[in-house]
């Protein structure tokens, strides 16, 4: 498998029922699937894009575009409201499933999800942040209020802002990748149903809806049968280490894998500490 592989080369569209749903195609062996964040300008290749040549040595390797984000359908709803069924059109499209899946923040919150709900469909379980439940940190975290100051106001200033609340060291954050990020967030005919998850509404019910979260949270985790691995950054400030703890114990199967020096892309920021910690991880099956 080439580590050059391009945007081109691997979109495809699954026509669905309520649209169309992109996603990348990459590599030979046994299915998995990855399922992006959320954020300005994401899609599944700006979350997966350096990943997908590794991951696709060993694994058939789906990239999907949530709706809302890249260049799936626009959703009538919120994109995290819609996610798990959008994840279960596309299985069902495809004809995938029993397989691994990876989740970065939303990613993983949608993935536990349908692990708790679904666990036919679900072998093996690997979030990069995006479950679990914090007790200590504030509410909402640092990296979602800038989130919102962006979508509220989307200039490159704030972009640049909300990137380095996403990463330990702000260095990795080049000219091409910032620029990257800001033409798909100010491209005008992409989605703009961020605004949607994203905005002062969500922020104070974040604020006040602590224990309502913290109730769901629990009956989701501990639904979660699949063997299961979080990956998280120890200086993460989306979703705060802290945590990860609760994963840890309410997922019966559940072990924890904090990388020091690094925040929310852990794929991104430590990206060989994260392949080979994941690809461990699923082999076990193999």
């Amino acid at each position: 498998m080439s580590d050059l592989l391009s945007f081109e080369e691997t979109s495809r569209y699954l026509d669905t029922p309520k649209g169309k749903l992109h996603y990348h195609v990459a590599g030979d062996g046994p299915p998995l699937l990855l399922l992006h964040g959320s954020g300005p300008g994401v899609s599944g290749w700006a979350n997966f894009r350096g990943n997908l040549p590794v991951l696709a040595r060993e694994y058939t390797t789906y990239v999907l575009d949530f709706p809302g984000f890249g260049k799936s359908y626009s959703p009538d709803a919120n994109p995290l409201a819609v996610g798990p069924a959008a994840v279960l059109d596309f299985l069902d499209g495809m004809g995938l499933g029993p397989l691994p899946v990876i989740g970065n923040s939303m990613g993983g919150n949608v993935a536990a999800r349908i692990a708790a709900e679904h666990p036919d469909l679900i072998t093996r379980l690997v979030c990069i942040g995006g479950v679990g439940l914090s007790l200590l940190s504030p509410s909402p975290p640092e990296g979602i209020k800038l989130l919102v100051e962006f979508v509220e106001n989307p200039t490159r200033d704030r972009l640049v802002q909300w990137m380095e609340s996403m990463v330990y060291d702000t260095g990795i954050l080049t000219d091409e990748f910032v620029e990257l990020r800001w033409q798909s967030a100010t491209d005008p005919d992409a989605p703009s149903d961020i605004k949607k998850l994203y905005n002062r509404p969500m922020l104070e019910a974040m604020r006040k809806g602590r224990a309502f979260g913290a109730v769901d949270a629990v009956s989701t985790l501990t639904k979660i049968q699949a063997p299961t691995l979080v990956v998280v950054g120890r200086d993460d400030r989306v979703t705060p280490m802290e945590g990860a703890l609760a994963a840890m114990r309410l997922i019966r199967q559940c072990e924890l894998h904090v990388l020091y020096d690094c925040g929310h892309w852990a794929m991104i920021e430590r990206k060989d500490e994260f392949e080979s910690t994941v690809l461990a991880f699923l082999a076990r099956d193999r």
